[in-house]
């Protein structure tokens, strides 16, 4: 497990522009994925956001309300920099797990993959907690080996049914179709809603 990956590891990161994961510019699968939601009032939370394209492209869309969660200052320095003048995001400089707050949907983009594994059971937990009842989680997971060696850091289908199914109802889990290049099988695009039976 690395024991490094805090704030200022990735402050460090953006700083000296060490940003491979980036891409951009919003994604495939999220931008499929939020052109088709027609409620732009939906409480929106994107952990992790870093430069934020797929946080543009909700701005661009007409989403009024979306908070951003990210240890980087830089990072959501640069997002400031490129949203709208009119709109009122909330870009909270922080940490994911300390966050409160009450959300629709919560948006996954290169974040969970990027944290240490082994937080991976209080992500699921967390989420859940963030959300409303029925609340949504949805997003892209990565579908390769899981090893020490990252971020980021990989997984599987097995895995990631035996972390969520404790707190979520699985609506979609099943390989991109619409992955960028460099990503292209091993991706998975996921859509979990709240469960009602979960404590």
């Amino acid at each position: 497990m690395k024991t490094d990956l805090n704030k200022n590891y990735w402050e460090h990161r953006y700083q000296n522009d060490q940003t491979g994961w980036d891409a951009g510019q919003v994604t495939q699968p999220l931008k499929e994925y939020t052109d088709q939601i027609s409620n732009k009032e939906l409480k929106i939370l994107v952990p992790g956001a870093g430069y934020g394209h797929e946080v543009l492209h909700l701005a661009h869309l007409g989403f009024e309300n979306v908070t951003v969660v990210d240890f980087s200052v830089s990072a959501l320095r640069n997002l400031k920099a490129r949203l709208p003048e009119k709109c009122n995001y909330q870009l909270i400089e922080g940490d994911f797990f300390e966050h409160n707050g009450t959300y629709d949907l919560i948006l996954e983009q290169t974040f969970f993959c990027a944290l240490e594994p082994d937080l991976r059971p209080s992500y699921a937990q967390h989420c859940f907690d963030l959300l409303v009842k029925k609340g949504k989680i949805a997003g892209v997971l990565f579908n390769f080996e899981l090893t020490e060696k990252g971020p980021p850091f990989g997984g599987s289908l097995t895995e990631y049914q035996n972390l969520f199914t404790p707190y979520f109802e699985f609506r979609t889990l099943e390989a991109c179709y619409n992955s960028i290049k460099p990503r292209q099988g091993n991706e998975l695009f996921f859509i979990f809603e709240k469960s009602t039976t979960a404590k």
